[in-house]
């Protein structure tokens, strides 16, 4: 009895610590647990098929998770200004949903264009927002591509030509994603700087170059950004691909910087097994597609990660240290995104994302020309204004490739001005001309109708007629998001504006003197009629707010701040890429002779005066700067200098400055550029207030890379700081030095 009693007692025992042991949370799904060590238990879990599974795509825009384990799908959608809307699973087929319609942000290039890192905050996370209420938990954006040519048609989509300038605009950008649960895929890593070739291309450029110009804006995304994922380019670099390149992703990306978050391909750009299983990547998106329309059907087991993978593996021929190392990259993606329980939940086109996307407009339109104070409209005097071009009421948030959308609104400049003047003025329209009249873009329709039958000359005649009546004439032209515009998979063919819009705004100055021409573009244009046209504003594309924010700013409730971000050259020549022969290259081959002398860096090496520099935007009020002041006038390689400057608002009205230092090096054993962009700061006076603003500069600052050493190296001498409102503006300089 006694036996009985204690074996039934043993039974006992034994249940209950398995119970306990069965109850008890696994590692993987512990939050008290570090996520290292749940990344490590989850990969002990899962089975070979399972992590073969979760490196590739399983849908247009979906990779696995591991349904055994609980662990969710990867859903990635394309940024950067707005969620994209869903497509079908297997094709680019709208997938036809009512509740996908998103708030669409202005361009990055109007982004940047504000100067403003609280802006690229503001940015990040209100997209961030909505990428999470979708349930997307990577955004594939921002891009931070350098602007290189004009003629590149996906410059719209990035930050301009200074690396210093984008990688203090993408960081916050990063943050405001990232603070949601949602991951920012920071594209596209590297060179991929035209569109007409890029699949095809091999990039040769000098490590110099690479260094200083090219990678800066990803290498701040990555060490201060902490971006959780990078997606590879399409073009090749040293003779391999980018999305699997061994110096871009392993020795540079890794090694160098210490990526610890997961490379993507981009849709289509994976084309090797081999290299994709040693030489960096870990999700494969989009083989068999160009990345925009067509595609091979159900083709995600043959992906190059898949069922080759499995089978090398199964063979012998490759082990699983690489893809243990691509799996736990992924899980750690998980991680902090879909198995993160205390990510907010996100909204989607909210009142507050529509304020926040005004607010960027508002401060990222550029004021470029305002000969005689025509702007802002004296609406006390104006009482009649003709509004003049095809892009005053045509829907710019479709089309220009993965960045297209599906708006909630948009409010086009002929409806914000209208709102925005009621019965103070008559407004009368003009079409102008007839461009890009198609409102469907990937199944994506606006609803728009704009065809019109008329002749160019008809058209002419009617616009010109109604300048002659008209107190005052707004052009609102520029370019669209079609082919050879700006969009992306093709480069533009010409720096002129498309539709013979020069010689309908050359007949509109000769009918009115008191016009205004707003270029809605993410390029630079040649403007041959400069000198005939008073007020010239660039509208970049501002998205749904960008009626309301053009009508405020040229109207005066607003006082433009913003300041470009590339040089716009007066001709295709003036630009360094195009001088040399070599953009867009050959089909297989470009060669970045240019060097470092890009953008601003090019036009002063060469004294080339630009049609408008780097860093120039002009303002309804005034400014005035004091004497800067060095704290020191010599620095060890490890101590600071602190330059300060008064700037005070000599105006009558309210308004925002950015103050720009730039640093020269005034005697170097290498060709430096003549200055450099390395700080700004943007702040806001009162009439009559002022303020000092101050930069503290290092030996980062005055530092260029040395090739041979593979190393920065600021060298013992003399640096000027110069100061001012725009690259070709400098107000007030002073020169300290390096011990």
């Amino acid at each position: 009895m006694f036996k009985k009693t204690l074996l039934i007692t043993a039974l006992v025992i034994t249940a209950t610590v398995s119970v306990k042991a069965q109850s008890k949370t696994p590692v993987y799904l512990d939050d008290s647990k570090s996520i290292q060590s749940r990344v490590e238990d989850a990969l002990s879990r899962m089975n070979l098929q399972e992590k073969i599974n979760m490196i590739h795509a399983q849908s247009k825009f979906s990779s696995p998770g591991v349904p055994r384990l609980g662990i969710p799908d990867n859903w990635t959608d394309d940024g950067p200004h707005g969620i994209r809307p869903d497509v079908l699973w297997d094709q680019w087929v709208q997938a036809g949903q009512t509740n996908d319609s998103c708030m669409a942000f202005p361009a990055l290039t109007c982004l940047a264009a504000t100067w403003n890192k609280d802006m690229a905050l503001l940015y990040g996370n209100a997209i961030g927002e909505e990428a999470r209420y979708r349930n997307k938990n990577v955004l594939l954006a921002p891009g931070v591509n350098i602007y290189r040519s004009p003629l590149n048609g996906r410059n719209f989509e990035y930050m301009g030509e200074d690396p210093f300038l984008s990688s203090k605009i993408v960081v916050p950008y990063i943050k405001g994603v990232q603070q949601n649960g949602v991951a920012a895929c920071v594209k596209h890593f590297a060179l991929n700087n035209s569109e007409g070739n890029r699949h095809t291309v091999n990039v040769n450029v000098d490590d110099r170059t690479l260094y200083e110009i090219y990678l800066p804006a990803f290498k701040a995304a990555v060490q201060e950004g902490g971006a959780m994922a990078i997606m590879g380019s399409y073009n090749l670099y040293k003779g391999e691909h980018c999305c699997h390149n061994q110096y871009l992703l392993n020795d540079i990306l890794r090694k160098e910087w210490g990526f610890e978050g997961v490379v993507i391909s981009d849709w289509g750009g994976t084309h090797d097994t081999n290299q994709a299983i040693f030489n960096g990547l870990d999700m494969e998106f989009g083989t068999g597609t160009n990345g925009l329309s067509y595609s091979k059907t159900n083709a995600y087991d043959n992906y190059y990660m898949a069922m080759p993978y499995l089978k090398l593996i199964q063979s012998g021929k490759v082990g699983t240290k690489e893809l243990d190392e691509k799996v736990r990259r992924i899980l750690r993606l998980s991680f902090l995104t879909t198995m993160n329980k205390n990510r907010p939940l996100g909204s989607l086109g909210s009142e507050e994302h529509a304020l926040a996307a005004r607010k960027i407009a508002d401060e990222g339109i550029v004021l470029l020309k305002n000969k005689g104070n025509i702007l802002p409209i004296n609406l006390k005097t104006t009482k009649r204004i003709a509004i003049i071009g095809e892009n005053a009421i045509k829907w710019m948030t479709v089309g220009g490739g993965s960045s297209s959308l599906k708006a909630r609104y948009e409010i086009t400049p002929l409806e914000g001005l209208k709102k925005r003047i009621g019965n103070q003025a008559e407004i009368v329209y003009a079409r102008g001309y007839v461009g890009d009249t198609t409102g469907n873009y990937n199944g994506v329709i606006t609803g728009q109708h704009l065809g019109d039958e008329r002749s160019p000359a008809e058209l002419i005649k009617e616009a010109v007629e109604a300048a002659r009546k008209a107190d005052l004439v707004i052009f609102v032209g520029g370019l669209n998001k079609s082919d050879h515009q700006d969009a992306e998979g093709t480069d533009r063919l010409s720096l002129n504006l498309p539709y013979d819009q020069d010689k309908l705004i050359t007949e509109l100055a000769k009918a009115n003197k008191n016009l205004v021409v707003v270029n809605v573009s993410g390029n630079a244009v040649a403007m041959p009629w400069i000198n005939q046209v008073p007020a010239i504003v660039q509208g970049w594309f501002l998205g749904s707010e960008s009626g309301n924010a053009l009508a405020g700013v040229l109207t005066g409730d607003v006082n433009p701040s913003g300041k470009l971000t590339f040089t716009f050259p007066v001709k295709l020549s003036d630009n360094g890429a195009q001088a040399l022969g070599e953009f867009p290259g050959s089909k297989t081959e470009v060669t970045y002779k240019e060097g470092i002398y890009v953008g601003y860096r090019w036009a002063e090496e060469h004294k080339i005066k630009p049609l408008f520099a780097f860093g120039h935007g002009l303002s309804y009020t005034t400014f005035q700067y004091g004497n800067v002041t060095v704290d020191s006038k010599s620095m060890t390689a490890s101590g600071k200098v602190t330059l300060s400057v008064n700037v005070k608002n000599t105006g009558s009205r309210e308004g925002e400055e950015v103050v720009q230092l730039y640093i020269s090096d005034l005697k170097s054993s290498v060709p430096r550029p003549v200055k450099e962009l390395k700080g700004f700061e943007k702040i806001s006076l009162k009439p009559g207030e002022q303020k000092v603003v101050s930069f503290t500069v290092d030996s980062t600052a005055l530092s260029f890379f040395d090739a041979a050493k593979h190393q920065w190296v600021a060298e013992p001498g003399e640096f000027a700081a110069l100061i001012g409102a725009a690259s070709d503006d400098i107000r007030t300089k002073t020169v300290f030095s390096l011990k």
